[in-house]
């Protein structure tokens, strides 16, 4: 019986032109367009909070604690009763929970550059603002969260607004619109800052005399004249004002438009800022 030698098996290698040949005779997918791309880093956001649903414990139980600690400790000697100063106090104290809120998008940020998540992200072929864009498209969701949260625990305590259901969801959409204006401030301390705990303490420092020298507990007509001249210019007080207006069915168009203006000057002062340290990071 004959046996026969059998010839080794050589694989085929391409060689690099060939690849090279390949690749570039290959369709390439279509660059992402500049709302498709900050769409997909908005869900990046959202697939965060879902792995990590311990941090809704922020847009849930503390706008639930504030909403009753206010009510029931300061009702009764500001208004003389609970039912009458919810009825000025919620819309308030909507704005003041989810504007306190918008500071996480800087934290968060901060957070991501420190990992060298960011790094990452500068690379990709997409819109360069997507990364930015995207993060703060995903904190609306908390935004609104915080906002239904607070509005539905109201109805529960007495809370009746004369405006209705399109009341309500018009005062939540300007909340909503204005925080998205308001947390640019918090990406460029986010980019600025070197720790986590610096954009926090900073983010503190700006958001307690901002809420709370407002009028969002009590009339501005009772405090001095010095404080009246900082609370007119609040623009707290003005979206504050604003939400209430509408939810009474009775919307303040100069109140809505100083917000709308006063958003706007947000995005294009701190997103300009903004964008010009995130091309230097």
């Amino acid at each position: 019986m004959s046996t026969e030698t059998a010839e080794p098996v050589t694989a085929y290698a391409p060689s690099s032109e060939t690849l090279g040949a390949v690749l570039a005779r290959a369709d390439r997918p279509a660059r992402p367009s500049a709302w498709g791309a900050s769409l997909t880093f908005g869900w990046r956001a959202v697939l965060k909070i879902k792995h990590v649903p311990e941090q809704l414990f922020d847009v849930t139980a503390f706008p639930i604690i504030m909403t009753l600690m206010f009510t029931y400790l300061f009702g009764g000697a500001l208004a003389g009763s609970t039912g009458e100063y919810l009825q000025f106090f919620l819309p308030g104290i909507m704005v003041t929970s989810v504007v306190m809120i918008t500071m996480y998008t800087g934290v968060g940020l901060n957070t991501d550059i420190e990992k060298g998540v960011f790094d990452r992200f500068r690379t990709l072929p997409v819109w360069r603002p997507a990364a930015l864009v995207g993060m703060i498209f995903g904190d609306v969701l908390r935004y609104i969260l915080a906002a239904t949260t607070i509005m539905v625990v109201g109805l529960i305590l007495g809370f009746r607004p004369e405006g209705g259901f399109p009341g309500v969801v018009g005062g939540m959409a300007l909340l909503v619109v204005f925080s998205f204006a308001f947390s640019w401030i918090w990406t460029m301390f986010g980019l600025f800052l070197r720790s986590e705990k610096s954009v926090m303490g900073v983010s503190m420092l700006v958001l307690f005399p901002l809420t709370f020298l407002s009028n969002v507990f009590v009339d501005p007509g009772t405090m001095p004249g010095w404080l009246q001249a900082f609370v007119q210019v609040n623009p707290v007080t003005h979206l504050v004002s604003a939400i209430r207006s509408i939810m009474a069915g009775a919307p303040d168009m100069a109140e809505i438009m100083w917000t709308f203006v006063a958003g706007a000057v947000l995005v294009l002062v701190f997103g300009t800022l903004t964008m010009r340290l995130y091309n230097r990071k």
